[in-house]
């Protein structure tokens, strides 16, 4: 018998045309010739494999005006509309509707907030603009997530000073396992002076709504003269820092990113941007007077702060030096509209919320959107 080598190449070329037809018939071409978007996924892919071809994916959309994102066990997500819905979005999607929510100007359900033992306790804690009589307040509720139920709801503190503006809304655990909560001045300026109420503050609470014993003023406030303060984390020396909104209007800009310490006094409405009073701390780092950036959410990665920017329409990086004067870089500028939100997930990976369907943005067709983005490529 002789040996045919048009047999062999026949049988070979049939084996190759038989693997390049189930190669694209499965999809699986599709994770190397194309980064999945948020709308493209091949089926089947996992989280894993998302991760490891696309640095910056569009992960849910569709979303109206999100806020707060915070990640449960396993790696779904929970996060918060403006609008009063909290949702979870993963392996398992779910839709709760917050009673009492008043959606308002810049009021709304807007913080959210997981227990550091929500795996035993499923504590979740969310901020809410509502109605008490003819007049609107914020308080924190506190609900227990377990078998996808929400439930046994108690309120841990109520009649923060609310209004159509100006009303903070970022709540987040520290490293001591305390509540702190950014409260605006409700468009009440010297409200914030005044370490007796609510208002123009950051607090700090127990985890059940008692004042802690080693509190500056003797009741929920941490530290005072805050115009809007937004966003909320620490750094890895355990040090709390914060976004805050400066003056609107004619007299925009010196929006700051503040190190806050314990029973400080931040100035507003006293002194603002680069001005320095006795008694009074300035930023670490301020817009200008000529630039706004409207920050919001903050979150704390391999030395530097990154903070979203709602009319600045970028997300900020703020690399931490060390006498604590920091560098700005400037990512994204308007490629994605307004930016909300700031999240590290337990990957260090970015999440960022877009808030383009506020009223004051521009919605794209996707909008308003959670985008993953890899911080090794910025």
């Amino acid at each position: 018998m002789r040996f045919s080598y048009k047999k062999l190449a026949l049988g070979v070329g049939v084996v190759v045309l038989a693997v390049l037809v189930w190669f694209v018939a499965s999809g699986e071409y599709q994770k190397y010739f194309f980064k999945p978007t948020g709308s493209n996924l091949p089926t089947g892919t996992s989280k894993e494999e998302v991760e490891q071809f696309s640095d910056i994916e569009t992960i849910a959309y569709g979303l109206s005006i999100p806020w707060t994102i915070a990640e449960l066990p396993g790696g779904d997500l929970l996060f918060t509309e403006r609008t009063g819905s909290l949702k979870r979005l993963g392996i398992q999607n779910q839709t709760f509707e917050i009673d009492g929510v008043e959606h308002i100007g810049e009021g709304g359900l807007l913080g959210l907030a997981l227990h550091p033992s929500f795996s035993e306790s499923g504590h979740i804690y969310l901020y809410l603009t509502t109605k008490t009589g003819d007049s609107l307040t914020n308080r924190i509720e506190r609900y227990v997530y377990k078998d996808d139920k929400l439930s046994d709801k108690q309120v841990i503190i109520e009649d923060i000073p609310g209004a159509n503006f100006h009303d903070g809304g970022y709540i987040a655990f520290g490293p001591d396992s305390k509540l702190y909560i950014t409260t605006g001045d409700a468009g009440n300026e010297q409200s914030a002076q005044d370490t007796e109420v609510l208002s123009g503050k950051i607090l700090r609470l127990n985890d059940d709504g008692s004042i802690p014993g080693d509190n500056p003023f003797d009741n929920a406030v941490y530290s005072f003269g805050h115009r809007n303060p937004q966003g909320l984390a620490w750094d890895d020396r355990g040090r709390l820092w914060a976004t805050e909104h400066g003056p609107s209007g004619l007299d925009s800009g010196n929006d700051e990113l503040n190190l806050i310490k314990k029973g400080a006094n931040y100035g507003w409405p006293i002194i603002k941007g680069q001005q320095e009073r006795e008694g009074m701390l300035k930023p670490i780092v301020e817009s200008g007077p000529d630039e706004t950036w409207a920050p919001g959410g903050v979150a704390f990665y391999d030395g530097a702060l990154y903070f979203a920017g709602l009319r600045g329409e970028s997300l900020y990086q703020a690399k931490i030096n060390n006498d604590n004067s920091v560098d700005l870089k400037v990512h994204f500028a308007g490629d994605f509209g307004r930016l909300r939100g700031v999240f590290l997930n337990s990957k260090n990976l970015l999440l960022i919320s877009t808030s383009n369907t506020d009223g004051r943005g521009s919605p794209a067709d996707e909008d308003d959107r959670i985008i993953r983005i890899n911080p090794a490529v910025l």
